[in-house]
């Protein structure tokens, strides 16, 4: 079998992460929550017509709250596939990650009001 040039590898490489990005949004309810959120957000930018800074925080936090989530659900994946029975270890492990994604949430969240809360006010 001829080896894969460098751009055909690439190709695959970007198909298999919006395979795993699809999958993350149909199957996780937290990600969907959080892609709606992400929807309202964007609305919100174009309706009160935020500035190019304000666009690049805001979008910088919403993926960011993305981002951790995903890796947040691989975690806990991989922690269920390694130990199927409750142990303690795991959901220590589990726990950090969830945490990681509030910590970076109330950060998105943060951003969120100082953008908005004087264009609504």
């Amino acid at each position: 079998m001829p080896k894969e040039s460098f751009l055909q590898n690439r190709i695959r490489s970007v198909g298999f992460a919006l395979k795993g990005a699809l999958l993350l949004i149909k199957t996780e309810a937290s990600i969907k929550i959080q892609v709606f959120i992400a929807l309202v957000m964007t609305a919100g930018g174009f309706y009160f017509d935020i500035s190019a800074t304000e666009w690049i925080l805001q979008i910088f936090a919403i993926s960011l709250v993305l981002g951790i989530e995903g890796l947040n659900t691989a975690v806990e994946k991989l922690a269920d596939f390694v130990q199927p029975e409750f142990d303690e270890k795991i959901g220590f492990i589990k726990d950090i990650s969830a945490g990681a994604v509030m910590l970076v949430s109330i950060g998105a969240s943060i951003i969120g009001l100082i953008i908005y809360l004087p264009k609504i006010f």
